[in-house]
């Protein structure tokens, strides 16, 4: 009897691992439904009124990349990007409530009609109703919003990852696009353009699949795929990257004094600030959402834990504890300046095994300042001396090492360093011409005495000082709140 519980299982393992692609696959015929909104779609929505809308006109807000849909093989005459981008931005105007959108794309349809309704009443007017009212004139736009989708950008990012053994394997892909939109406001009076603004959108595709091919007996093959692939719709992106856009320009106007929000003076204030902090995130942000900001304090208390070896004369060196501690302050955001004090022991097997402390001056630069992850160089100089102080020699050390940001003001790090002692006397045997030298590695943690003195550390301050105040405030309110309750149940009793 054939024994199929090994490939069982696997087929098993690779249905759970890949369960995704039951979870997201379409079993019935799916309705009609309301179409997806996104979380700019509710900000729109949600927005503050104005004080009065503002009546704009929308010719053509089209696709200005002229890309058509990649494919593998042949050509498509298929657009990467929706056409529909005037509907798009016409709704977007729309849930804002802060214009009072008129007709201009199908200008020439609307006359046409009116043209009919104006010949029909007055051909009435003449034969029954010579009191019959003329056409009302058509609304004319204040602000005309003019712009498109300048870019469409395939594979800004591509990767993946995979793994296969004994014909068992997975693997994962994903690929980001970019779509960019640009929003500009024309006066229709003077021609002036009021407010130019410019909004991006990454699109992300991605695929996990799971393969097993293998014999399980002899001339049975086992063969079996599975995997899903997700791509997020571009017109969604591209109706995303709008609204982003119509939400910037009424905050950009508000901003500027071109129109008015139905809000006190502390509120529009405090909705500048807000946008006014984005923005600068949004300056400060790369093209791979790198967000370049000052993470790192100007003084820190180091610790770390590891190990030490000698290279000296003597064979079989063998590692052993070390310890340090140290401070560092920060010359600019590359530069740190740093003092370390080292407790350690060299030791040869069964040759020599003694104690040794250094004092380290280095000079520490950072390659991904502004990052949470940053590789690190250092080098300087120092002493080392033997526990007793019996022997001092000067040294030089370099080294290498890498950090991570757990908290603002907490990092892990990784070191190793090479240090080259001004003796051959370290191991106590004098022989050739190169002196003695050793290495220390180990793991640590940067305590950081102080945030970076930027406006993104200190509008969280702020942030937090409005809450503390509305914190007090409402426990004020709650008590005076009962203080009067208490009032009124004395009065009520005393009568």
């Amino acid at each position: 009897m054939l024994n199929y519980r090994p490939a069982f299982g696997v087929v098993l393992f690779l249905l759970l691992t890949s369960c995704g692609a039951f979870f997201n696959q379409p079993y019935e015929r799916e309705r009609a439904r309301i179409g997806e909104t996104s979380p700019v779609t509710n900000r729109l929505k949600e927005f503050p009124l104005p004080q009065e809308p503002v009546v704009a006109g929308v010719y053509n807000f089209k696709d200005q990349t002229g890309q058509y849909k990649a494919v593998e093989n042949g050509s498509t005459f298929s657009t990467a990007v929706s056409q529909g981008g005037t509907t798009m931005l016409i709704k977007a105007l729309e849930d804002s409530k802060w214009f009072t959108v008129i007709e201009r794309e199908n200008l020439g349809n609307l006359l046409n009609e009116r043209n009919i309704i104006r010949s029909t009443r007055d051909e009435y007017r003449k034969n029954k109703n010579p009191n019959e009212p003329t056409l009302p004139a058509l609304l004319y736009a204040g602000v005309l919003l003019e712009g498109g989708v300048i870019s469409y950008d395939t594979n800004i990012i591509t990767g993946g990852a995979g793994a296969r053994y004994l014909g068992i394997g997975s693997s994962t892909q994903y690929r980001q696009d970019r779509i960019t939109v640009y929003l500009r406001a024309v006066s229709t009076s003077t021609g002036k353009i009021l407010k130019t603004v410019y909004i991006s959108k990454t699109i992300l595709s991605q695929a996990v699949s799971a393969t097993l091919f293998k014999y399980v007996k002899y001339q049975r093959l086992l063969e079996t795929e599975i995997g899903f692939t997700k791509n997020e719709p571009v017109q969604l992106a591209m109706k995303e990257a709008i609204e982003k856009a119509v939400e910037n320009l009424i905050v950009e106007g508000i901003k500027d004094k071109i129109w008015l929000p139905r809000l006190s003076e502390e509120s529009t204030v405090k909705l500048i600030q807000d946008f006014d902090a984005e923005k600068d995130e949004a300056i400060s942000t790369e093209l791979y959402e790198r967000f370049l900001t000052e993470r790192r304090g100007d003084y820190v208390v180091s610790t770390a834990l590891g190990g030490a070896l000698i290279n000296g004369d003597l064979p079989n060196p063998q590692p052993e504890f070390n310890s340090k501690i140290g401070f560092k302050r920060t010359l600019n955001p590359y530069l740190d300046l740093g003092f370390t004090y080292n407790k350690y022991n060299l030791e040869n097997k069964e040759l020599i095994n003694e104690g040794f402390m250094s004092f380290d001056l280095n000079i520490e630069y950072k390659v991904l300042p502004y990052d949470n992850f940053t590789p690190y160089l250092f080098g300087g100089v120092g002493t080392n001396a033997s526990n007793y102080f019996k022997t001092i020699d000067p040294k030089l050390q370099v080294g290498f090492g890498l950090e991570y940001l757990i908290k603002d003001n907490l990092g892990v790090y990784l070191y190793g360093e090479h240090n080259l002692v001004f003796s051959d006397e370290i191991d106590g045997v004098v022989s050739g011409k190169i002196d003695d030298m050793f290495y220390r590695f180990g793991i640590g943690i940067n305590f950081y005495l102080s945030k970076p003195d930027t406006k993104f550390n200190k509008r969280k301050k702020l942030k937090k000082l409005e809450k503390a105040e509305l914190k007090l405030l409402k426990k004020e309110n709650r008590r005076q709140m009962q203080e009067k309750n208490k009032a009124k149940r004395l009065l009520k009793n005393n009568n």
